[in-house]
């Protein structure tokens, strides 16, 4: 994590069996509690925000998309009636 001037404040409770878990573990890593729990928790929401708003595609699929990029589907005849009615009503 950067060193820049933190601005906000997150208070969490735990028991006293999590505190000396936690305690004892920002120890084994030489930094403060807060600077452990920050740190890990940061880490965990990183990966899952990534799982959530990535896509992986294997390569079949991949060459997929772009192959419908390259040669995209000619429109249906109605979507091109509805096309050329919405011209001729929109201005």
């Amino acid at each position: 994590m950067n060193s820049l001037t933190k601005d906000t404040r997150l208070h969490i409770r735990c028991d006293q069996e999590v505190r000396r878990l936690l305690d004892k573990a920002a120890a084994y890593a030489h930094m403060s509690v807060s600077e452990f729990v920050l740190r890990n928790a940061v880490e965990q929401a990183q990966t899952l925000v990534q799982q959530h708003e990535a896509i992986t595609l294997s390569q079949q699929d991949f060459t997929a998309f772009l192959d419908a990029l390259d040669m995209p589907a000619q429109p249906a005849p109605a979507l091109q009636r509805a096309f050329a009615r919405h011209a001729s009503q929109v201005r």
